[in-house]
């Protein structure tokens, strides 16, 4: 028998960066709908919109960046599904 301790799930290291609204932190008053580039780094690989706790916006501009995702999916410049998008 080897000495590999194997563990079925990962062992959490925690290393909690600090989380900041990258909105307010570079003065952003409006998202806009048109820019599909920026609104993919809000999406993951399936195309959903990733959650206020992993992306660290605040509550007044996750709802802003929800809406223009969903404007720019109805007039197809996103896709509201996708196959590994990045």
């Amino acid at each position: 028998m080897s000495n590999d301790i194997r563990y079925l799930t990962p062992i959490n290291i925690d290393i909690k960066k600090e989380k900041y609204c990258r909105f307010k932190k570079s003065g952003i008053k409006y998202i806009d709908y048109k820019d599909p580039n920026f609104l993919l780094k809000l999406l993951n690989e399936q195309g959903k919109i990733l959650p206020r706790r992993i992306t660290g916006t605040s509550a007044k501009y996750q709802s802003r960046v929800n809406q223009a995702i969903k404007r720019a999916r109805h007039l197809a410049i996103l896709p509201y599904v996708a196959d590994m998008l990045k």
